[in-house]
This record gives C-alpha cells, structure tokens and sequence, in this order.
C-alpha cells in the first residue's frame, strides 16, 4: 500500500464518523426529545475528540510527506487533507471537545429564548460560544486577521476585507433599486389559508421536481430549514405556515439546491474530501439559483400557481402573470429566511458586519441587540418588533457559525454567473420550466459544477462553470431587469 492508499484509507474513516456526527445535529433538530440535551451535548463532545484527534494524528504528516498526487483528483485530496491537518493541529483537542459541548447546549438555549422572546437568557451562553471562537481564531491566525481564519472555514481563500469590496459594490444599485420599487403599487399578497398537509405534499412534489433523490434522503419539519449529509444519504427539512406556503416551497426548494449538490457529486468521491460541497458560499449557489432563478422565473411560476389551483383550490390569485408579481412581491418583513431578492443581501450584511464587530471586540455581546436594532432601523426604514424578528432569529451564532454569513451573499453573487451561463447554453429553458420540467437546467449543474464536489477551489468551481470570474455584475443586472418588469421601472 502506497503512503497515499493509506492516507486515503483512514481519511475515509475519519469522513464516515464526521457523517455519523452529522447525523446527530440532523437528530436534534428533528427527532430528538427535548429532555436529551445534556446528554446529547456529550455525546457532540465525544465525537468532536475522535474526530480531533483522527484529524492530527501523527501519520497524516507522515503520509502527507511521502505521498503523491498522481492526477488531478489526488493532487485536490492532498490539499484539502493537507489544508484539514494543518489547520486542525492548531487547535487544542480539549478546546475543540469544548466548543463542541457548549454550542450543542447554546443551540437549545437559543431556541427555548427565541420561542420565549427572552433575549437575557441567550447572552451568557453566546459569550462563551463567542469567546471560545476567539481562542480558536486566535489559535490558527497567528498574527493575521482572526475573522478571516474563521471565515477560511466556510469559504477557503476569502478574507473579509475582499468580500467587504464586493458587497459595498452591491450595495448602492440595491438600494437604488429597492427605493425605486417601493415608488410603485405593490402586487397582491396571499390572503387565505393553507393546509399544512397540501403545503407537504407540494413541497415534496417540488422537491422531486428539482431532482431531489428521496431514495437516498428524506424530508422533515424543522424551525430553521436546513439540508444535512452527502453522499448516499443527503437529509433535508422545510417548516409550514398556514398564511405563507411560499415559506415552505421556496424554503424546499432553497435546501434541494443544496441536496442536490451533494447527491450529484461523482460517487467516484464517496467519503473522500472532493465527496462534498467545495465551500458554503459554492453550495448557496445552488439553494439560490434553484430558489430565485430557476423556482421564481415567469416560466416556472406559471406552473406552480397552476399546481395550488390543484391543491388548494381558488386561493384569490387572478391569473398566473398576477401569480408571478406575488411570488416575487417585495414586501416588509424582519425574517432574512422569508427576504424577497431585491433586500436579501441587506439582511446579510447586517449580519456580516455585526458579527466582524464581536470578533474584533468593537461590539459586547450585550449590546448586540441594540446594534442589531439600530442597524435594521437604519437598513430597512423601521423598528423590530420583537427579539425573534431580530436578534434571536438565526441559529447559527449558537451553533459558532461565525463566519458563515457572508457565504449567503457571495453565493448569490456566484449563482448570478451561473445563470447567466446557463441561460446561453440553454437559450430555451423557459419552455421546460413552464412544464415544471427542471431536468436541462438542473442537468447543465451538475455536469458543469456538482459532480466535481470539491475538485478545485471555491472562485474555480464557479470559473469552469459559469467561464467568468466571479463578479456582481450579473446578479445585479438579472435583478434590475426582473423587478423593472414586474413594478414597470
């Protein structure tokens, strides 16, 4: 056995036990009884130390010294092997196991003050996922910016000040084309009520339609939607609401993007590291062109609103141009989850610069939800009403997902390239769409992005795709030009 045959060998080990640890924050969301907390907050911190520890053991650096990437595809293992164990090593195992426990108990804190609007009894269990963040940054950075180390972790190459760049240029067009928007009379709203049992079955319908495989997955309910797994086995969930389906199909939709770059990722890949998503803000493009491009377009729409005829009757929706106005309504509202296209990326940078501020120390934990609040009032022209519309609304600051923002935004910018890719290689698409028919537009990504997994790095997954390097530009001219159709800009 060469040194490479073996590394791969206990890498593929190390990347089974990390689904099976997977598989117990998936549990926690959906299944798991409420009473288990405690114990499941060990069992997070038990995996976490086998997994650490697998992370840096010794003979990873023997083999990594010895080895050779005899092709592409070994050449991309070593360097996220390599990337993996160089990182990991910084880190103290104890300190990982820690971390580990405290989030697992900060995600069930989170939830029980957001249900009880009850910001007081979050802040002293975010503090200490916060300072617990820092001593890791502070770990793998050195001398060099703590939040970029943490954001390495979700989009490996990116820095603050870089993505910082891209979204101050996203900023002013957005905001000119929002103000522009609200000038004019807005379409229609939903105005009925939706039966949890057709929101299911039509979600699931939509998600097969989108090429998720239930095979090798499943769909259930969750308070925050969210898609868990790879390979063989890629697990989603979506929530209801009985005055929003848009809530639950479009959340759907948003995570089979992200099942289905998982699901269609070579199976040559399985439990290697190319065996999944190259970086969070790659896999956002995919929940977001899947989302807003492919499940918002005119053509698509016509077919779903024929599909809620279907389903739950007359709803007081005219006809399917009046339908597609709704969908894409740009509307107030405090959740970023249920933000229209125009003000999404607002949400997001709030986010991104709030969160930049606590790791650097310019913002205290207890004065978040005030920060918060002004920045909202500021960005969006009114008051939060309520702590979960504002600060307790995200989970992922209790699950110490600083640093995972910003992907949302900067997969939009890469799903914009996409689109406009694929829209040349399949000038005819929107034919397809009104059928409900997704296979060309989800086939043309998965040939061209999902099937190489983590092949190349993050801004060369979406170069080789889409040809074109990364840039804002086309997100921003696909806005414009959508929503000065619908409002008659």
């Amino acid at each position: 056995m060469t040194a490479y045959d073996a590394l791969m060998a206990f890498q593929r080990e190390t990347e089974a036990l990390s689904q099976v640890a997977g598989r117990l924050g998936w549990d926690q969301e959906t299944m798991m009884p409420g009473g288990a907390t405690p114990q499941r907050a060990e069992e997070h911190g038990a995996m976490a130390n086998v997994l650490h520890a697998r992370r840096i053991d010794p003979r990873i650096g023997e083999w990594l010294a010895t080895a050779e990437g005899a092709d592409p595809v070994a050449k991309a293992n070593l360097r996220h092997i390599k990337r993996s164990y160089e990182r990991t090593q910084k880190v103290p195992a104890e300190l990982a196991a820690k971390l580990a426990k405290t989030t697992s108990l900060a995600h069930r804190i989170w939830a029980q003050a957001r249900q009880d609007e009850d910001v007081a009894s979050f802040l002293p269990i975010l503090q200490d996922v916060l300072d617990l963040r820092k001593k890791e940054a502070a770990a793998i950075a050195g001398d060099a910016n703590p939040y970029d180390a943490l954001l390495d972790d979700y989009e490996p190459g990116a820095t603050g000040d870089s993505l910082d760049a891209m979204f101050s240029a996203l900023r002013p067009r957005l905001v000119e084309l929002r103000a522009a928007i609200l000038d004019q009379p807005a379409p229609p709203a939903l105005n009925e009520q939706f039966d949890e049992v057709g929101q299911l079955a039509l979600s699931r319908k939509l998600a097969v339609a989108f090429g998720y495989d239930i095979n090798h997955g499943r769909i259930d309910k969750a308070v925050h939607p969210f898609s868990s797994g790879s390979g063989l086995d890629v697990r989603i969930t979506t929530r209801t609401s009985a005055v929003d389906p848009f809530n639950c199909f479009y959340s759907t939709i948003h995570e089979v993007g992200h099942a289905a770059y998982e699901q269609g990722i070579d199976d040559a890949h399985l439990l290697t590291p190319l065996g999944q998503g190259v970086s969070m803000g790659v896999h956002e493009s995919q929940s977001r062109i899947y989302e807003n491009q492919l499940g918002r377009s005119r053509s698509f729409t016509g077919w779903l609103y024929g599909q809620m005829r279907d389903t739950f009757g007359d709803f007081g929706i005219a006809d399917e141009d009046t339908f597609y106005a709704t969908v894409n309504r740009i509307h107030d509202g405090f959740i970023r989850t249920e933000a229209d296209e125009v003000q999404y990326n607002l949400h997001v940078l709030l986010r991104f610069d709030l969160e930049r501020a606590l790791i650097s120390g310019d913002l205290a934990v207890n004065d978040l939800e005030a920060a918060w609040n002004d920045r909202f009032k500021s960005d969006f022209g009114y008051d939060v009403d309520r702590p979960s519309n504002g600060v307790l609304q995200d989970v992922h600051w209790s699950e110490g997902l600083i640093g995972y923002f910003p992907t949302y935004t900067l997969g939009n910018v890469y799903a914009g390239c996409l689109h406009a890719a694929l829209r040349q290689a399949v000038p005819d698409l929107d034919a397809d769409l009104a059928q409900g028919d997704m296979s060309r537009a989800t086939g043309w990504l998965r040939e061209n992005l999902q099937q190489y997994g983590g092949l190349r790095e993050p801004t060369e997954t979406i170069k080789h795709a889409a040809k074109m390097v990364p840039t804002e530009a086309p997100l921003l001219d696909y806005l414009e030009a959508k929503f000065a159709g619908i409002y008659g800009l």
